[in-house]
């Protein structure tokens, strides 16, 4: 009976663990080009029953990997063709850098102490409510925003510090990582200010090296017979490498005192989402510009 309450409450917290996880980290995980993964247990190990699982891409497989900013952590996870699930958790001790090396005495992430280093093997309903356990990660190799390049990794995982065990051995070879996304800004030294609705038109190029959705958005200000006028503007435009894709937008003034002919103040923020790694990219210009008065 103990056994199997252990067992309910050890699944509920894996639930608890992952949703914490899904919640705490960017969701972008890369898929593995080649890769594969076997696990095996002694017969008394709640995770695997004493099976033996063997994984691979060439096989269909499917392996993704995710790796922290920081590249302090690297999680594989694995969908097998036959319906088996996996996940596989490593992580340095905080503020440390996984490197190639045996880390011993780990903990259940992300629930170890902050000197220890982390790990979690779950997966097909199953998993550990505490535990102990050594990994030793051969080689790992990252990239810009925790790309993975490379993972060759062992591990032994006791649930419930039992003195059964489960083992794996992971391996894991990505392309070299792509550049991340390039990202730039230029505002029109001329503006225009509507005589008929007081707005001013602002405009400008984006400049990226990946096809990107860009948002542009900023304020104008200007300052008139010791009046300070204002007016926040935004647009998105579908930025195409090479080109200077142009963009434009209309500020419209706070309050009742419309835009003028004269100078003003332009503070522009660009921003987009990196297609490979799905982290912000961002731009700030602060520029002069003068508007000529229009009627439009």
């Amino acid at each position: 009976m103990r056994n199997s309450s252990l067992r309910r409450a050890a699944v509920a917290v894996v639930a608890s663990a992952a949703a914490l996880v899904a919640l705490s980290t960017p969701a972008l995980a890369q898929p593995v080009t080649t890769g594969t993964a076997s696990f095996t247990g002694d017969p008394g190990d709640w995770v695997t029953f004493g099976g033996s699982y063997a994984y691979d891409t060439g096989a269909g497989d499917s392996l993704a990997v995710f790796g922290s900013a920081d590249n302090n952590y690297v999680r594989l996870g694995v969908d097998g063709r036959n319906g088996d699930w996996w996940t596989v958790e490593f992580a340095a001790p905080q503020g440390q850098r996984l490197t190639a090396g045996t880390y011993t005495d780990a903990r259940r992430y992300p629930f170890q102490p902050a000197a220890a280093p982390g790990l979690d093997y779950s997966g097909n309903g199953r998993g550990c409510n505490q535990l102990g356990g050594t990994f030793t990660i051969e080689a790992v190799s990252f990239g810009p925003n925790g790309y993975v390049e490379r993972l060759d990794a062992t591990f032994e995982q006791h649930c419930e510090f039992s003195a059964d065990a489960a083992r794996g051995e992971l391996h894991v070879l990505n392309p070299p990582p792509p550049a991340e996304l390039d990202l730039d800004l230029a505002v029109s030294t001329n503006g225009t200010a509507s005589s008929l609705n007081g707005k001013a038109g602002i405009s400008g190029t984006v400049d990226c090296s990946a096809p990107v959705r860009v948002t542009v958005s900023g304020r104008v200000t200007q300052v008139k017979n010791n009046t300070i006028i204002r007016g926040d503007y935004t647009a998105a435009v579908d930025c195409v490498p090479g080109a200077g894709t142009p963009w434009s937008a209309v500020a419209d003034p706070i309050g009742t005192v419309p835009f003028q002919r004269g100078l003003v103040e332009v503070v522009t923020h660009g921003s987009a989402t990196d297609p490979n790694y799905g982290n912000q990219v961002e731009v700030d210009r602060t520029s002069v510009v003068r508007l000529e008065r229009v009627r439009a």
